[in-house]
């Protein structure tokens, strides 16, 4: 690969003299710098980024780091911080996988978003006490460099059991996320505590892994157990999504039989029919709130705690308990 010093011995100048040209310095008259440039063209070099972005100290690049590709989440959230970057004239680039991670502590960015589940939050930490700026939207850690910005999963729960209730159902089935999962846990901690001030609902608990396959396997114990109408509250929208797939092929019906609601408001859950009763937030206010609070810390800017505002968006899953049943 051709360097600087391949330039200079070509021009017969410095290496400083050609540092000095391609940056734009004003040290090297116009003349000189003109020579180089062709030079440099003529020799196919390409700039070294991460020298000379250490030597800035800058690279006006922003990281997000997810886990997967295909999530119907992410997509919003991505495009919320791309535009608020954009605005500050930073540039976002995406990333997945172990290997990656190493961009943070290489100073590919001025700061990371970290998306990704899977990222270890021992590392995370690690970058952060070496001075790396980091915004975290799936766990809480207490570091100055990390700023957690979350959603409102508490208060996601809360909304969806208390509907269910006031609805007058009686029998509730949960379907959780994976174990490990921080908005699962938020989500489940307060489900169980707004169930444990009604005595007289009949609770159940169902494992899943936020995929529509653990949606199917939970529509299939429900079927098994059925005996009088239900309530489900889904943890997201793709489980939801997975149940309606199996109820579907039964003589129950959802919004009458099996009622649902789930979690996330994704594009898909206002098209099925009936269409499905969930908890919504703004994805694209999300990110933007991550991407600024990031420049924030950057630029040694104030940062707020944010959680980001969930409301119930009602559909036609999830009706009055009909009285005939009680």
């Amino acid at each position: 690969m051709v360097n600087i010093k391949d330039i200079a011995q070509k021009a017969g100048v410095s290496i400083s003299t050609v540092s000095y040209a391609l940056n734009g310095n004003t040290r090297v008259s116009e003349k000189t710098r003109s020579r180089i440039l062709e030079i440099a063209n003529d020799l196919n070099y390409i700039p070294n980024a991460a020298g000379r972005n250490l030597k800035k100290k800058e690279t006006k690049v922003i990281g997000a780091f997810i886990n997967d590709y295909t999530a119907p989440i992410f997509g919003q959230i991505l495009q919320g911080m791309r535009e608020a970057l954009n605005a500050h004239d930073y540039e976002l680039v995406v990333c997945s996988g172990i290997k990656s991670h190493r961009f943070i502590p290489e100073r590919m960015f001025d700061g990371a978003v970290i998306l990704d589940i899977s990222f270890p939050s021992e590392k995370i930490m690690e970058y952060a006490s070496r001075g790396h700026k980091m915004v975290v939207l799936d766990r809480e850690l207490d570091h100055p460099n990390i700023q957690p910005v979350l959603l409102d999963n508490q208060n996601g729960a809360k909304l969806a059991i208390e509907y269910l209730i006031q609805k007058g159902h009686q029998k509730l089935y949960i379907v959780k996320g994976p174990e490990n999962n921080f908005d699962n846990r938020k989500r489940l901690q307060s489900a169980r505590q707004v169930v444990s001030h009604h005595l007289h609902v009949d609770y159940t608990e169902i494992s899943g892994d936020f995929d529509k396959e653990s949606g199917k396997r939970a529509a299939q114990q429900i079927v098994q157990e059925y005996r009088e109408p239900v309530a489900v509250f889904c943890f997201n929208d793709e489980m939801a999504i997975g149940m309606y797939h199996d109820l579907l092929k039964t003589d129950l019906r959802i919004g009458e039989h099996i009622h649902i609601i789930g979690f996330d408001n994704i594009e898909l859950s206002q098209y099925i029919q009936p269409t499905l009763t969930t908890i919504g937030y703004s994805r694209q206010h999300w990110g933007k709130v991550a991407a600024e609070q990031l420049l924030n810390m950057i630029n040694e800017k104030p940062v707020n705690e944010d959680l980001i505002s969930v409301k119930l968006i009602e559909g036609n899953s999830v009706e009055e308990r009909l009285q005939d049943y009680l």
